[in-house]
């Protein structure tokens, strides 16, 4: 396909030209060159009379796909140019079409079908009445058994889709509200069939897993909780069944949490013993280590108490059943393992016990007191889970997980520390006194304990004392007491100590009595650059709340201080915070001692700057950086100023070039703040000047690809704009993965909530899985198989429906992505991905079992070392 006029010459024999180029040019400029002129074809006038050409039985089903898409494209899109009086043919050709590919391409079928659903959503009520009414008599039609079975499927599919056109389609506001309307009468016409289909005992499996999708889709509509109550029922039966589990969870989920089913109390309460028999599966699947069911029933159980707690309150002579609904729910909350290596069902729960709280908090006070009876308790118990579920894991176990099973773990515990400052409201001091009580218990115990089991009380401690005003509590001076016989002889025990005496600064300054017993440990601290950002921070606190008692303290303070700054043990982060700490502490002390101590703290730095006459540019920059950080520090709002600073970077990179290396490091990390505060093009030049200089050095690569994607990733929140997945799309095809994986996850998880992006990853996404795929099957080193892992499990999690079709499409193609793989290999994958929409490590095993495959590998002594 060129450029030239003749291009535009939408015929038949282009179209299928420009597809081949598409899907099987290794190049990448012809391939983009293709997409762009399809884009065209699309929605021209022509695309009338070739999309019907496109179907033909006799071409492939890369062909009849677009066919369909352009089809849909043209009714959706360009409602307005179609006569009234060609819409029935339409609808009959449609039918027809899909009668035809009922036994077809699946992804051709779901096409031609949202194509109709969206002809029809245009159509009702009005010009189509009793629409679905009759798609459901068109498709039950006399037929042969498996000619039937088709059609059935033909059939779901179509009442599946359409209620999920209608949730994306372009209908103005008024027409909206119309055809929900309309669509919610239609519901009568749709359950009958849907409950026969799921409680016919000779059904086949896909058929159920259909009907189940398709009530999630309707469900989605708003439709009485009452009405479509014995399809929820038949979804728990279907539970049962590990085939239908993942189906019937998300219906089951998608019924449950609507707004407007907490009307329906009757049929809640009957779902409620639904729920609780549901234990013995749970208990089954946690003792199997199946992570996949567990999580599945915690989101039933959790959708049912988060969304309908307050009615379930409500109904007094049931609150047995509601209290043992909450018991389940703090099971999962306290499932054993891990989390997110052994499990990653527990953080769906944190958000039920704020509901919980908020609704029996928000009854009148005699209804409260008794509520408060039964459920103190309850929260008691669940501190006790938290802090449980917030300890680390053995040394050697924490070792083995990846820096971003580190950080899941660490937002995990923030989570917590907020869900315990949260519960502090209901259960007050008593819960300060129960952890000083288990902690004394634990310290003065002659039994051995664990580090982790001390950090987590602590932890606890400083979750509350950090937001709380604990001043008042009377267990404060013996947790004081109780620190120094701490032993710590770990990093995370010693930075938790650390953040719990800093949480206590203003009880100290309180009182100061007590800051001999803890201000040693924290001088001791600051020496560790383990424990800087802690140590320091902590250091800090105490200076401001407490200067005017720490003048006894002060030469101690200033001297371990200078010792530090000296031997550089602290980042210059670290180091502002120091020097702002003493200045706090400094400003308490008479007029001679603040400029002998001054004086003492300076004259290190005036001697470098004097040393530094003979030296080079780049050494002066280095310390001029601190200067100018601690400027933006104060003026990091001032667009002006961080202008400047961006032209004082920017000439200094023009100049040294190379030698400017040793602060790509800091100045990325600088220009990533101020971007982020204040975009604007100074910004962006500076960056694009180092990218174009360093990208290609390996040393400093990891900052130059650290601020291109923050700076992407800000630029994009900002305009919500998509044009650089397209580019990334590109540098991901033509120069692997690395560089562009971040972009990708960070996207995808932005395709249902932000239009743009769900528009390129449906253009897109099937040419990044084509790429990832060819990467898999031999085209890129092994050791780049865990970022294909993250972009296929975030597609998974994001983009299930999607995923699901370009799977079977790209898949399909003969030799791909590997000439070594059978037919059956390749489904066996596609099934295996689309499972596991949870667990992260066991896409990547499968993903590197798969390359092994396609590489010939596999069972050999390559494997066994990979």
């Amino acid at each position: 396909i060129s450029q030239s006029a003749e291009s535009l010459d939408f015929t038949v024999e282009n179209v299928e030209k420009a597809l081949h180029q598409l899907y099987y040019d290794p190049n990448i400029d012809n391939k983009n060159l293709a997409q762009k002129w399809l884009m065209q074809a699309q929605v021209s006038p022509q695309a009338w009379q070739f999309c019907w050409a496109l179907l033909s039985p006799d071409k492939v089903p890369e062909i009849q796909y677009f066919g369909a898409s352009a089809l849909h494209t043209k009714i959706s899109r360009y409602w307005g140019d179609i006569p009234a009086e060609q819409y029935d043919s339409l609808k009959t050709q449609l039918f027809s079409q899909i009668a035809c590919f009922a036994s077809g391409s699946r992804m051709v079928l779901t096409r031609l079908c949202v194509a109709l659903a969206s002809l029809a959503l245009n159509m009702m009520p009005e010009a189509w009445p009793g629409a679905v009414a009759e798609m459901v008599r068109a498709f039950q039609e006399e037929g042969n058994v498996a000619d039937g079975r088709a059609r059935c499927l033909a059939l779901l599919e179509l009442l599946t889709v359409l209620p999920e056109e209608f949730q994306t389609s372009r209908l103005p506001q008024y027409r909206k509200g119309q055809v929900r309307g309309a669509l919610g009468a239609e519901w009568a016409s749709v359950w009958p069939l849907l409950r026969q289909l799921l409680r016919q005992p000779d059904s086949p499996g896909p058929v159920k897993a259909r009907v189940l999708r398709c009530l999630s889709s309707w469900v989605l509509l708003d439709v009485p909780l009452s009405e479509s109550e014995a399809l929820v029922q038949d979804s728990f039966s279907a539970l049962a069944d590990p085939e239908l589990f993942d189906t019937a969870v998300e219906a089951v989920v998608n019924a449950i949490s609507q707004p407007d089913s907490q009307r329906y109390v009757n049929t809640l309460l009957k779902l409620v013993p639904q729920v609780l028999q549901l234990q013995d599966q749970l208990r089954e699947a946690v003792q199997s280590g199946d992570m996949e069911t567990s999580h599945g029933i915690c989101r039933i159980a959790v959708a049912l108490g988060e969304n309908h707690s307050r009615t379930l309150l409500e109904q007094v002579e049931h609150w047995q059943s509601f209290l043992a609904l909450v018991n389940m729910i703090m099971f999962c909350t306290g499932i054993p393992g891990h989390y997110p290596v052994n499990e990653t069902t527990s953080s769906l729960t944190l958000t039920f016990w704020y509901t919980l709280q908020d609704d029996i908090m928000s009854f009148e006070a005699d209804k409260q007191a008794v509520y408060l009876q039964v459920y103190r308790p309850v929260y008691f118990q669940l501190v006790d889970v938290l802090l449980h579920k917030a300890q680390f894991p053995s040394d050697e176990e924490y070792a083995t997980w990846s820096s971003d099973e580190k950080e899941q773990f660490r937002i995990y515990r923030v989570d917590i520390s907020d869900t315990l400052m949260y519960v502090y409201e209901m259960l007050g001091a008593e819960l300060l006194s129960n952890l000083y009580d288990k902690l004394g218990r634990l310290l003065t115990s002659d039994q051995p304990t664990s580090w982790q089991h001390t950090e987590a009380l602590l932890y606890g401690f400083q979750s509350i004392a950090e937001t709380i005003d604990v001043n008042y509590s009377d267990v404060i001076p013996g947790l004081i007491g109780l620190i120094p016989r701490i032993n710590i002889n770990n990093v995370q025990l010693a930075d938790t100590v650390m953040f719990t005496i800093g949480a206590l600064a203003e009880w100290l300054a309180d009182h100061p009595v007590m800051l001999s017993s803890v201000l040693p440990l924290v001088l001791q601290a600051l020496g560790n650059p383990d424990l800087s950002v802690s140590s320091v921070s902590t250091l800090k606190k105490i200076c401001r709340e407490c200067k005017y008692d720490l003048p006894p303290y002060a030469n101690n303070i200033v001297a371990v201080s200078q010792e530090v700054l000296i031997k550089q043990i602290h980042k210059t982060s670290q180091c502002m915070w120091l020097m702002q700490a003493l200045g706090f502490l400094l400003s308490a002390l008479p007029v001679e001692d603040i400029l002998r101590n001054l004086h003492s703290l300076i004259t290190p730095y005036i001697q470098q700057l004097e040393k530094l006459a003979a030296e080079t540019v780049v050494v002066v920059l280095q310390q001029v950086f601190a200067l100018i950080q601690t400027v933006l520090s104060k003026w990091l709002n001032d667009s002006q100023v961080v202008e400047a600073v961006c032209a004082i970077f920017e000439k200094s990179v023009k100049t040294l070039l190379q030698d400017f290396a040793p602060m790509v490091s800091q100045l990325s990390e600088m220009l990533g703040q101020m971007y982020s505060t204040i975009p604007q093009a100074s910004a962006l030049d500076l960056t694009r000047q180092m990218v174009h200089i360093f990208a290609s050095e390996t040393d400093y690569f990891p900052p130059i690809k650290a601020l291109f994607e923050l700076v992407t990733s800000v630029t994009l929140s900002i305009f919500q704009q998509v044009a650089v997945f397209h580019v990334s799309v590109g540098l991901f095809l033509a120069h692997g993965v690395r560089n562009h994986t971040s972009l990708q996850t960070e996207l995808l998880p932005h395709c249902a909530d932000v239009p743009s992006v769900g528009q390129v990853v449906q253009e897109e996404g099937k040419l990044l899985l084509q790429a990832i795929l060819e990467a898999i099957g031999g085209q890129s080193s092994r050791s780049l198989m865990d970022q294909f892992s993250e972009i296929l499990f975030s597609m998974n999690k994001h983009c299930f429906a999607l995923l699901t079709v370009w799977l079977k499409e790209v898949l399909q193609r003969p030799n791909f992505p590997s000439s070594r793989l059978t037919a059956e290999q390749k489904d066996t994958f596609s099934q295996q991905i689309l499972r596991e929409r949870v667990n992260k490590r066991r896409v990547k095993e499968i993903v590197k079992e798969f390359t092994l495959l396609c590489r010939g590998l596999h069972g050999t002594e390559y494997a066994a070392d990979y």
